[in-house]
Formats: structure tokens, C-alpha cells, sequence
């Protein structure tokens, strides 16, 4: 019992300590260092040093092997930071050049700064031994990072007998701050990342692993009283040039080729308004996106795939328009002619407003069981705006509001959401929304593509070149009314502490809700979650590091009251020896399947429940520099939603990234699939996505990319009419070069291609030679 009480008080103690606010200054020095990584400017020795000296993942505050120490000072226009990172074996340190945020498993050296000290989001600076460049938004609200933010800063790198020294420089009109303050706090955290047998997080702080907040822990420092953003205007004139062909291949018949030339200027402005303020605004903006996406195999699903946001526009500040649910997701902007945009943030306030049309309507039809996403020629206004106040360190209320607008179109969604965290380790969350959406006959007809039949059958896969995109049911809810008002809402609340949490959480979603500005793939259900997680770490001298046993339930309703789903699951995984990671999880769910309804071409509500039963594994492992291997395997009885059966599934996915020397890399990675039902295979699915980069220098690289795809199906073992054969094949060269973010040279060739049972070979549909020049003048 006396045990007992003493690690009470002491966990108490632990609490107390982490959560006690420390402020440390700052030194102002009149100068600026050469940012060179030789750490011999003498300016570095009147900086204030700190050590970098705990272990805080996976062990918690252990002292760090090896030593390392932060040089920080400013200068009134920048933060100049330099870290000496002793290494008693320089050989086995991690670091090879790779562009521009591809280095996260190299060894690493960085800075977490919340520039507004409200422990809401944290801005994230690292740098690998060679210079190499990784910055990222951690958004405490959602607990997501933005790893597609891109800030201009500099950074050079020296490995040397000793370990390696990195130097670098963050011009203070990157971060966001209230400079109305004439001395200015802001939390910051000092890290080291080290990648050997296990991948050890070091850090100038201690954490408690018993609070989930870690940027609530940062300590703070002050100084800065010089600091200004002043109007900080960053003009970036853009030109793309483009050259391509395309020809319609859709049957025996295959056209001629079509030319198409353009040459696109365009202007992008950013204007720091005032401290708190900023302006971002574009006029004829090239969003086309220069890197291919990753492949992702679709075979055999009804939701709708997700593809993450890349474009710069929308990315600055994207995190000031973030909530618990995904209701602004700006890809579905795909060509505006403009954009405007206003976001800032002082004393707890945090707003984001943009406004832009767009030469395409993008319209996502969501369903119970399935989505759909349309693409109308047709031009469109887009609107979002998103505000949020916190009130205190453990309470945030907001509300988000976005409009889309065509001829014969029309979506408004309003939402209000709270976080509240009463402890360190208990966190409420709360979203509320509603939707008004209004089509006319004509908008339909479009959507329907001249047939409503269309519109009422569902797509037992998601649309490819080797299928016609049809709708599902909530498509006839348009036939039937012209004007939807939908209300949803999501609670959640979770407990967590350092060996186990749990949470529960509930969403309802109406059948007429429709979020079209965001990624809203689901509505018509109701549904049940809770869950419990258990954790163990282990010591230093363990083979492993740490395991964790997971397991949840959960049960979806329609608005009717059928039964849409229920599961039950559980895993088990460990970290161990060589940054080995492995899982083990088994799945039982029913669900309800897909049965068509042909006398009514609709989604028949009463259709069967299936019961699906799920093995799978996760696995990878860095066992060398410059080696990561990967494996995710599942097997079981799925439903197979075009017939409306259970059958049995193979699902293998491994990756590979290779390193040959400091510039080559090698990433493969190999998606199959395979169904079989009723004794007979029902289909076959392939996909391969593979890359090579030559990387000549942390500016420049030269990069092929090629993604395969290969579907073979048992047309005797189907329902419907279906392509016994797709092949799909894309390619890509890419040569860049980026002096920073904006500063950047694309020029590349990309072509795209595909077979079905109409053509005999795989062929080509479209081929285009592309060039882009940015350059970014900062006044």
C-alpha cells in the first residue's frame, strides 16, 4: 500500500512538473552567421546553449547516449540555430540527399516553435547531417501534421570524425506571432533524432507520456522585443508551357491524335497585412500538380478514394481552416482562374477565409454504402471560412461555414465544434453540422448524364478507364426533390494516460447532409464506437521497445434503423530490434452488401448481411542505412459487392526503399489482390508503382516514376457486364530543381495509357511534355 501511495504522489509530482511553465531568454545579437555548417562563426559563442539530453521516445526522460547541444540566438529578423551532434560512431550515421521532405528516417537534427505560445500548433523545422531540409505543421486540435507545408529558410550541413554539425536560419516573417507585444514568449522545443537499432527521439525537455498534449509541455523563451514581420510581400511570378496530345481510344475505332499548346503565366502575392494578418491571393494560378500520386489499387470498394492536398495556395495556413471532421478539402477545387485568401490569428482568435472559382464542378455523391464522385464541365464559386477562439489552455469552440455555387447547383454547410480538455488526460470533442443543398432538373440531367436510370445503380467499383461511372440511391433522392437540408454531428470523448486509454464516440449523419466543399463519403448512418488501448514499454536493454494491445466495437445503423455494420477487432504489435515493427490483428464483421433491386434500379435496403472474417499482418523494418522493407498481408472472407456474395480474399502489399550510395534511390511498391467465390476465381488485381531519383544535391534530382495497373476478371463468375481485362500504365520523368519552395524548375514528360476487351493492346491516350518556372521575390 505504502508503494502504492508513493508512486501516486510521484506520478502526481511527474503531472505537476510537466506541466509547470519555465521561461528561459534569449540572447539578441547584433549579427547574422554564415550559414555554412562549420559552426566556426564566432558569433556562436555568445549564443545560449542547450543540451539536448533526454531520451523521450521510446523510453521516457532516460539520459541520451550521445551528446548534443543547440546554439540559439536572434537577431530581430531571424532565429539562428546550430547544433553540434556528437556521434561516437560517424559511420553509422543516416543521411543521404533527397528532395525536400523526404528525409524523415535519415538522422536528424531540429526545432518545434509555438510561435503564438497558445499550445494549439507548432511549427516544426529539421534538418538531416547533409543539409536536407524537412518542415511540417503539428495541429494539436486534430493531431494530424501538415507535412505539405513548405517555409523558406536555410539550412546547411557537415558530417565530420566526430558526428556532424548542422547550422541554420529561420527568417521570423515564416512564423506567425503577435509582435504588438514588446517582449514576445514563444514554446520551443530542441531535438535530435538518432536511427539505429531503435529510432531514438532526444530532446532539451522532459515529456510525460501521460500527457497527450506534448506541444502543452514545450517550455518557453523570450526575447524578440526588435521583432517585426513588417509587410513581409512575397511576389511569385509563375510560367508553365505545355505540349500535349490526346486522342479518344474508347472502343475498335481509335482516333487521331489531338494537339493542344498552351502557355500559362500567372501571379501569386502574399501580403503580411499586419502582424496578424496575412493576404494570400493568385491570379491565373497553375494548380496543375507536377508529381505523379501515389497508385492506389481500387477493386471491389464503393467509397470514393482520398488524395491529399499539394498545392501551395491552399497549403499556407492550411491548418487555420482545420476541424474534427474533413469539411474543407480543396482538391475538389481543381482549375480557378483566381484566389484570395485571408487567414491571421491574435489573442486566441484564429480566422480563414478563401474565395475562388473553378473551371470544373467536382461533386462527391455520398451514400450509405458507397460514394460516387461526378465531374461536370461547368464553372463554379467556392467560399470557405473558418473561426476559432480559445477560450483557455483546455478549451477551443469554432464554427466553419463553405458555399459552392453552379448553374443549377448549390451547397452551403455551417458547423460548430468545441474541444475541451478538463486534464491532461481526458479530451472531449464536439462538431455539430447542417447543409442545405439545392439542384434544379437540369443540373441533374447533367449529373445523370442524360439518363436517370443511370443515376440509380451503384458502382460496384470505383470509376476507372475501364467502366462507366454510375450513381448510387441517394442520386434518386435528386430526382425526387430539389432541395436537401441535412443535420449531422459527431461526440467523442477519450481518456489517455502513459499504459492505457480508452474513448467512445458517436456520429449521425442524415441522409440529406452533404458537405461538397469537403471529403464527406458517408451519410445515412448512425454509429458506435468504443475502444480500449493497453501499452508497455520496455527497458532500455529489451530486445524491444514497446507493445501495445488494441481493440475496438463498433455498430452503424441507416436513418431507418437497418443494420449497415457491425465489427469487432483487435491487434497486437511491438517495436522492436533494427526499427522492426510488426502487428497482428483479426477482424469479424457483418455488413450489409450491395443486392440490386432490377425492377426499381434501386440499392435494395433489405439486402443481405454477410459476415466477413479477417486476418492481417503489418510489418517493416530499417535494418542498415538506407534500407526499408514492408509487408502488409491479409486473408479472409470479404463480400463481393458486385454479386452480392462472400468470397474468399489475398491481399499482399510490399514495399521496398532502397539506397545505392548517397544520391540513388529505389522505391517499389506492389499492391494483389485476389477474389474468389462460388469455386471459381472472380478477380485478379495488380498494382506496381515503382521510382527511381537521382538525386544530384539537396536542390535538384531527376526522377522516374511508372504505375501499373493490371485487373483480370472471370466475366462467367459475375452478375453483370464487366471488362474481362484492364490494363492501365503510366509514366513519368521529372527533372527539378528548387532553390526554395517557390524558387522552383520543373520540366518533365508524362503519358498515360490503358487496354480493355475493345482493344487488343495496351494503348496510349494521352501524352504531355511540361516545363514550369516560379521565382519568389521577398520584400
Amino acid at each position: 500500500m505504502i508503494n502504492k501511495v508513493i508512486f501516486a504522489l510521484s506520478s502526481l509530482l511527474t503531472l505537476s512538473v510537466s506541466a509547470k511553465e519555465t521561461v528561459e531568454p534569449l540572447p539578441f545579437i547584433d549579427a547574422s552567421a554564415i550559414i555554412d555548417g562549420k559552426l566556426d562563426d564566432p558569433v556562436w559563442q555568445q549564443a545560449k546553449q542547450i543540451a539536448i539530453n533526454n531520451v523521450t521516445w521510446p523510453q521516457e526522460n532516460t539520459p541520451s547516449p550521445v551528446t548534443t547541444t543547440a546554439y540559439v540566438y536572434e537577431n530581430g529578423q531571424s532565429l539562428f540555430v546550430a547544433f553540434k551532434a556528437d556521434d561516437p560512431n560517424p559511420e553509422l550515421i543516416r543521411a543521404f540527399f533527397r528532395d525536400r521532405d523526404r528525409a524523415w528516417n535519415d538522422d536528424l537534427v531540429g526545432i518545434k516553435i509555438d510561435s503564438f505560445n497558445n499550445k494549439r500548433s507548432a511549427y516544426q523545422f529539421f534538418i538531416n547531417p547533409l543539409g536536407v531540409q524537412q518542415d511540417s505543421i503539428e495541429d494539436e486540435l486534430t493531431k494530424n501534421e501538415n507535412n505539405s507545408w513548405n517555409g523558406i529558410w536555410d539550412s546547411a550541413g557537415v558530417i565530420h570524425e566526430q558526428g556532424y554539425n548542422v547550422e541554420i536560419e529561420i527568417p521570423l516573417r515564416v512564423l506567425n506571432f503577435d509582435d504588438s507585444k514588446q517582449v514576445k514568449q514563444m514554446a520551443m522545443e530542441f531535438l535530435r533524432f538518432l536511427p539505429r537499432d531503435q529510432r531514438l527521439r532526444l530532446s532539451s525537455m522532459q515529456i510525460s507520456h501521460a500527457n497527450n498534449c506534448w506541444i502543452c509541455q514545450m517550455p518557453q523563451y523570450t526575447g524578440f522585443e526588435s521583432a517585426k514581420q513588417g509587410n513581409n510581400i512575397a511576389v511569385i511570378p509563375s510560367l508553365v508551357l505545355s505540349k500535349s496530345q490526346t486522342r479518344d481510344i474508347d472502343g475498335s475505332d481509335i482516333a487521331d491524335w489531338e494537339d493542344s499548346d498552351s502557355t500559362d503565366p500567372s501571379l501569386d502575392l502574399k501580403w503580411a497585412i499586419t502582424p496578424d494578418t496575412t493576404l494570400n491571393a493568385t491570379l491565373n494560378p497553375d494548380f496543375s500538380q507536377v508529381e505523379a500520386d501515389t497508385g492506389q489499387l481500387s477493386v471491389n470498394d464503393s467509397f470514393s478514394l482520398f488524395f491529399p492536398e499539394k498545392r501551395a495556395f491552399f497549403l499556407d495556413n492550411a491548418d487555420y481552416f482545420s476541424s474534427h471532421l474533413n469539411l474543407i478539402h480543396t482538391r475538389n477545387i481543381a482549375a480557378p482562374d483566381y484566389g484570395v485568401k485571408l487567414s491571421g490569428s491574435k489573442s486566441g482568435h484564429t480566422y480563414g477565409l478563401f474565395v475562388t472559382n473553378d473551371e470544373h464542378l467536382n461533386v462527391m455523391v455520398p451514400g450509405n454504402l458507397g460514394s460516387s464522385i461526378v465531374s461536370l464541365e461547368q464553372k463554379s464559386n467556392n467560399a470557405a471560412l473558418r473561426y476559432r477562439f480559445d477560450m483557455s489552455d483546455g478549451l477551443s469552440v469554432g464554427s466553419t461555414a463553405t458555399l459552392r455555387d453552379s448553374d443549377g447547383y448549390k451547397n452551403q454547410v455551417v458547423s460548430f465544434d468545441t474541444k475541451y480538455q478538463p486534464t491532461a488526460s481526458d479530451t472531449f470533442n464536439l462538431q455539430i453540422l447542417g447543409s442545405n443543398t439545392n439542384y434544379s432538373q437540369a443540373f441533374v440531367q447533367e449529373l445523370c448524364d442524360g439518363d436517370e436510370g443511370d443515376c440509380a445503380t451503384f458502382p460496384t467499383e470505383t470509376c476507372s478507364a475501364d467502366q462507366d461511372c454510375d450513381y448510387n440511391e441517394s442520386v434518386l433522392r435528386v430526382l425526387e426533390q430539389d432541395d436537401l437540408n441535412g443535420l449531422g454531428y459527431l461526440v467523442d470523448y477519450e481518456h489517455n494516460t502513459k499504459h492505457w486509454r480508452a474513448f467512445t464516440s458517436y456520429q449521425s449523419f442524415g441522409a440529406d447532409l452533404r458537405a461538397d466543399m469537403g471529403f464527406m463519403s458517408q451519410v445515412d448512418f448512425n454509429k458506435f464506437l468504443t475502444g480500449f488501448e493497453y501499452r508497455w514499454y520496455g527497458e532500455q536493454d529489451n530486445w524491444w521497445n514497446r507493445a501495445r494491445w488494441y481493440t475496438d466495437w463498433d455498430i452503424t445503423h441507416n436513418d431507418d434503423g437497418d443494420l449497415l455494420e457491425k465489427e469487432i477487432q483487435t491487434n497486437l504489435a511491438i517495436d522492436g530490434p533494427l526499427q522492426s515493427f510488426i502487428d497482428f490483428g483479426v477482424e469479424h464483421r457483418n455488413r450489409r452488401g450491395l443486392r440490386h433491386n432490377k425492377a426499381s434500379l434501386k440499392i435494395d435496403n433489405n439486402s443481405d448481411i454477410f459476415s466477413e472474417n479477417v486476418l492481417w499482418t503489418y510489418m517493416e523494418i530499417k535494418p542498415v542505412s538506407g534500407l526499408f522493407a514492408g509487408l502488409n498481408l491479409r486473408t479472409g472472407n470479404k463480400v463481393d459487392l458486385a454479386n452480392n456474395r462472400v468470397g474468399k480474399m489475398y491481399f499482399a502489399r510490399p514495399v521496398i526503399n532502397l539506397n545505392l550510395g548517397k544520391h540513388f534511390e529505389v522505391n517499389f511498391r506492389h499492391s494483389y489482390e485476389t477474389l474468389d467465390a462460388d469455386g471459381a476465381k472472380v478477380y485478379t488485381a495488380n498494382l506496381t508503382d515503382a521510382r527511381l531519383t537521382y538525386q544530384f544535391n539537396i536542390n535538384s534530382y531527376l526522377r522516374i516514376a511508372v504505375i501499373y495497373t493490371d485487373i483480370d476478371r472471370n466475366v462467367s463468375n459475375y452478375i453483370d457486364e464487366v471488362d474481362a481485362t484492364y490494363k492501365g500504365l503510366s509514366t513519368q520523368l521529372l527533372y527539378s530543381y528548387k532553390l526554395n519552395p517557390q524558387t522552383v524548375f520543373f520540366a518533365g514528360y508524362a503519358d498515360n495509357g490503358y487496354q480493355d476487351d475493345d482493344l487488343s493492346r495496351l494503348t496510349k491516350d494521352e501524352k504531355t511534355f511540361f516545363a514550369k518556372f516560379s521565382y519568389a521575390w521577398l520584400m
